[in-house]
This record gives C-alpha cells, sequence and structure tokens, in this order.
C-alpha cells in the first residue's frame, strides 16, 4: 500500500529529526489535519520500537496512518487510561494532543503515570495548541521528560517562582495564588528550540468554518423548570428530587435543562425535552451528519431519536446511512469527521479549548466542501451565554454565570 508525505510534511521531518536527536525532546506544533501524525510516524523511522499514547477514539485512525506508512519498526499505540497495562521498553515515545498533560499547579494523573514510561526516553510531542489558555500549561508537559529544559525545578511551585507572575484571586470567597499568568518570552528563551509550528494557511488550506447558530424553541415545561429551580434551588418529585444548593450545582443543572434533560441527586436521569432532536431530524435530513453533545442524557435522547446512530468513526467513514455521536470532551481531539455534510452541536461545553478544537473536525486539505458548523440553542436557555464567552477565547466560569443569571432565569 504505502503513502507518500506532503512536501512540507517531509522538511519538517527532517528538520524534526535533527531537533530530536539534539534536545530529545521535538515538539510538533502542527495546526489540526496538517498532518503532524504522519509526520511523527515518519520521524521515528530511525528507532526500533515505539510507544504512541493518545485517545482511545484516535486508536484506529493512527493504527491506519502507520499501516499506511509501513514503516520498519514496531509499534504500540494505547490510550492513556491504559498505561499501566504497558510494559516492556521503547526506543522512543509520542504524545498525542500533548496539551492534556498541562494542568497546574498540581501534576495530572496522566503526568505521574507517564514520568516512569518516559524515563531517559526521547519524546515527540504532539498538539497543535501546546498552551490553549496558559503558558503554565508548558511545565507539566516537560515534567515527563528527564531532558526536560526545566528539569532543575523539582515541580510547579520551584518552576512559577521563576517563570510566572503569581497574582491572587477569589475562589469561593477565599483569596488563592493564581499561577496562570507565565512569562512567555523567558519561557520561549529555554525552550523554543525544540518546538516546530506549522499553520493550515501554511499547508494551503483554503477551508474555512461556517457557523450559524439555529434557535430550538423548546417546550414550556423546559422553561418553567429552569425558573423554578433558579428561585426555589430545589424541585422535588415524587421520587427524585433536583438540588442545586450551591452555585456551580445551579449552573450545571441549567446548563442540563437549556437542552431538554436532567440528573437527580440519586444519579439517575430524566429526558424532558426531545425539542433540538426532533429539530436535527426535521432540518437535516439526507445529510451526512456529526453530532456533538454534553451530557450523557442527551446521548440516549440521540440514540433514541436516530436508530442508525454510530460512535465508531470507522463505521462513520464507511457506512452511507449514519449518524455520528460524540462527547464533546472526548472527541474534540484526534478525529476527523471531514466527510460528514454537517456538524451539528447538540450543546456547548464551558471549555474554550473545546469550541475551537471540536468545531474544526471537519476541515482536511483534501476537503472541497464547505465546512458548515450548526449550535442549536435554546430559546432562553445558557448556551448563547457560553457561546460568546468561549468565541472570545475564555472558558465560560462561575462568575460568568452569576452575571448572566438573572438574564437566563427570568
Amino acid at each position: 500500500m504505502g503513502i507518500t508525505l506532503r512536501e512540507y510534511q517531509k522538511q519538517i521531518a527532517e528538520k524534526g529529526a535533527v531537533i530530536l536527536n539534539r534536545h530529545k525532546i521535538l515538539y510538533l506544533s502542527m495546526e489540526v489535519r496538517t498532518g503532524k501524525t504522519l509526520t511523527a510516524l515518519s520521524i521515528a523511522r530511525t528507532f526500533k520500537s515505539v510507544l504512541f499514547v493518545t485517545k482511545k477514539k484516535a486508536i484506529s485512525s493512527i493504527q491506519n496512518d502507520y499501516n499506511l506508512l509501513d514503516p520498519n519498526y514496531d509499534i504500540v499505540i494505547i490510550n492513556y487510561e491504559s498505561l499501566h497495562k504497558i510494559e516492556g521498553d521503547f526506543d522512543l515515545i509520542i504524545i498525542d494532543e500533548a496539551h492534556g498533560l498541562g494542568s497546574f499547579p498540581k501534576p495530572s494523573k496522566r503526568v505521574k503515570d507517564l514520568i516512569p514510561k518516559c524515563k531517559n526516553k526521547p519524546i515527540i510531542y504532539l498538539s497543535g495548541t501546546p498552551t490553549p489558555e496558559s503558558y503554565s500549561q508548558i511545565y507539566h508537559q516537560f515534567k515527563i521528560s528527564s531532558y526536560s529544559p526545566f528539569k532543575q525545578y523539582i515541580n510547579f511551585y520551584k518552576w512559577a517562582n521563576d517563570y510566572v507572575n503569581i497574582d491572587r484571586k477569589m475562589i469561593a470567597g477565599n483569596y488563592i495564588n493564581d499561577y496562570s499568568n507565565a512569562n512567555k518570552e523567558k519561557i520561549d528563551k529555554y525552550s523554543k528550540g525544540v518546538f516546530i509550528s506549522y499553520t493550515q494557511k501554511e499547508a494551503g488550506f483554503v477551508n474555512t468554518i461556517n457557523e450559524t447558530i439555529l434557535p430550538v424553541k423548546m417546550k414550556p415545561v423546559t422553561r418553567s423548570l429552569i425558573k423554578k429551580l433558579s428561585k426555589d434551588l430545589v424541585i422535588q418529585g415524587k421520587e427524585e428530587v433536583v438540588l442545586a444548593d450551591t452555585p456551580v450545582k445551579l449552573q450545571q443543572k441549567i446548563h442540563q435543562l437549556s437542552s431538554g434533560t436532567i440528573k437527580f441527586e440519586s444519579g439517575n436521569f430524566k429526558i424532558i425535552d426531545y425539542s433540538k432532536c426532533e429539530y436535527i431530524k426535521d432540518n437535516f435530513k439526507g445529510q451526512k451528519i456529526a453530532i456533538f453533545y454534553k451530557f450523557k442524557a442527551e446521548f440516549e435522547a440521540l440514540k433514541e431519536t436516530f436508530e442508525n446512530w454510530t460512535n465508531d468513526i470507522e463505521e462513520f467513514n464507511t457506512k452511507k446511512d449514519s449518524v455520528f455521536l460524540t462527547q464533546i470532551l472526548s472527541g474534540r481531539e484526534g478525529i476527523n469527521l471531514s466527510i460528514a455534510d454537517s456538524l451539528i452541536f447538540y450543546n456547548i461545553d464551558f471549555s474554550a479549548t473545546s469550541y475551537f478544537q471540536a468545531r474544526d473536525r471537519l476541515t482536511s486539505k483534501t476537503r472541497t466542501k464547505e465546512n458548515r458548523v450548526f449550535w442549536l440553542f435554546s430559546i432562553g436557555g445558557i448556551e448563547n451565554k457560553i457561546y460568546k464567552c468561549v468565541k472570545n477565547k475564555e472558558d465560560y466560569t462561575l462568575n460568568h454565570f452569576r452575571n448572566d443569571r438573572s438574564e437566563i432565569t427570568n
């Protein structure tokens, strides 16, 4: 079979191999669909065994790229949650969607799991957005490497003293340290040499994303429940109760109700309004569509509505009459939905990262159709408020909700 890399991929692979050999670290900061996976697999040709760590949904796609490239090395492709199952030694580690390791000030479980696996190993990092929310996200990504440019710092706090302008912010009535204002110029001075960046524009992509907001009229019961919960902070049923006794829980419950579902205190959930499902079914007939949802109950509502649903990307790519369903967080990275006519968001996530990454799943160098993305927002719901915030590259926080609450619930 085989596959030929694009000219820019070949050039990046050559340059990347030199950086990797010199620093034992290479960070391919290539925008979505520019082919960073194939580029990394090509760079790995000088090694005998490779561990490729990614998200579960991306495994089949990466395996397909490996098969097409047909390199002369062994590979194990595994998702982050299964790292504990891996035994044996590898010559090279490839970390996909590496920005997912960037939580701070404390390291995530993924970071802790990767440190022993990556000890004294060269690493190729892959991400289109290495530091989507703060430059402070770079420390723990490099922490897994024995060759980190910041290896002299034993933990994030020691590093932050030199690289972060530490501020104070109030959370739940208490002041805590805010470590998000990192010194980009100082960080770049020590780390920029291991990065190769490449954009869709440089790669010759001509597709742009055409976003359309579709207002959906929900049932009267949906609106009345939102108002009642906001006023009383509790809805008592015969067998179940909805409790919003904290601002965070009220924010979450209104988010759920806005799209027609609710999760009870017992852990059970109920679908109270299928208006969004019916809207999709009525307005996207004959189209090959992929739908992003937020909550489990929304998934159940969509499954009931679309008998031809699938969450298997290979089945979606090969079966003409299928509707792809994926949760926003798990589907925002590592999957190619360019075969779809339209991308539909049943709901929206609070994360700006989720907004920018998930809406770009249609983009492809070879796609000739317009990238059509549709957002289903309930009339009077919370979704439009979230959208305006994340589109401005801000996460939708509790403070935003407090400011919006009266407008949403009146």
